[in-house]
């Protein structure tokens, strides 16, 4: 098996490990090479954060490449929009989509079982084997299934420390309710069903009031990639006179396609309650990037 990844890709060691062939490339500015050395090497995995898969999609459907060796596609970084895992299982049948969700501070945390993505789509699974996962709220008492709250991470998989940074360290790892051990409070918001399947909501420092009500930028980013002229987008709340903050999408439209500020509050009216429909639309020829390949959304 052979797995293609970026230079700083934290699975290298393991697919190593593991006996894999690893194929690096050091970023994917150039879209069409990487894909051409998944055809040279017949690359069977193919691991990514959002941006990269949302690139990817641009470029299908692939004509005059042979991509049929990709036997998986595995997801983390940030979660990983419903339309685009729906748009790899109509170009790639018969591969394998594992989204994901892990922290730098502890590498993967959860993963939702292919076989589950068509009832769970939405979900980044549950946690990895020998690492246990739970939600609590701003007292740190657990909360059960439905409640939004922080999620905590306890395992072997969790980070000692930050170097040098023993105040940042005591705010992510506190104690937790075995005497003299230390779990990690994540900073993300998640909600879980009753089966205990976990729904990234977003980063705490990421959720803003608009009109009295919370609004999760993932929410409407996750319905603005139903659109199918979206290549990428960011929601973020900007100040407003009357709404406090108010809600402004940017959008990338997609290579060649046509859309306005009209079809995109049209396309949120009739998938988000009336709260969630931005204010304010701006389109952009792309959007910044963090080293990992994230969107900032500042």
């Amino acid at each position: 098996m052979s797995v293609l990844g970026s230079a700083n890709a934290g699975f290298g060691l393991d697919a190593i490990a593991l006996g894999f062939t690893v194929v690096l490339e050091r970023s994917f500015a150039f879209p069409y090479q990487i894909l051409q050395r998944i055809q040279e090497h017949r690359v069977t995995g193919l691991p990514g954060v959002p941006t990269i898969f949302a690139t990817m999609l641009q470029m299908a459907p692939f004509d005059g490449l042979d991509l049929s060796s990709l036997r998986y596609f595995s997801n983390t970084g940030a979660a990983f929009p419903p339309a685009h895992i729906r748009r790899l299982q109509e170009l790639f049948p018969k591969a394998q989509v594992f989204s994901m969700y892990g922290l730098t501070e502890c590498t993967r945390v959860g993963y939702l079982d292919p076989a589950r993505l068509h009832d769970k789509i939405t979900s980044v699974g549950k946690a990895m084997p020998n690492a246990e996962t739970y939600i609590v709220d701003e007292q740190g008492r657990r909360v059960g299934p439905g409640v939004v709250g922080e999620l905590v991470v306890r395992g072997a998989n969790v980070m000692r420390g930050y170097w040098g940074k023993p105040e940042e360290t005591a705010e992510r790892l506190r104690d937790g309710e075995i005497a003299g051990e230390k779990v990690l409070h994540s900073g993300d918001l998640f909600h879980a069903d009753e089966e205990g399947f976990l729904y990234f909501v977003g980063r705490k420092d990421d959720i803003f009031k608009c009109k009295g009500e919370k609004i999760s930028p993932k929410e409407i980013e996750n319905v603005l990639y139903g659109l199918e002229a979206v290549a990428e987008a960011a929601v973020v709340g900007v100040d407003d006179p009357i709404d406090g903050q108010a809600i402004k999408v940017m959008v990338v439209p997609r290579d060649g396609a046509a859309l306005t500020e009209h079809e995109v509050r049209q396309h949120c009216r009739a998938n988000l309650e009336n709260y969630m429909v931005p204010k304010f639309v701006e389109f952009r020829e792309s959007l910044p990037k963090t080293d990992s390949g994230k969107i900032k959304r500042g």
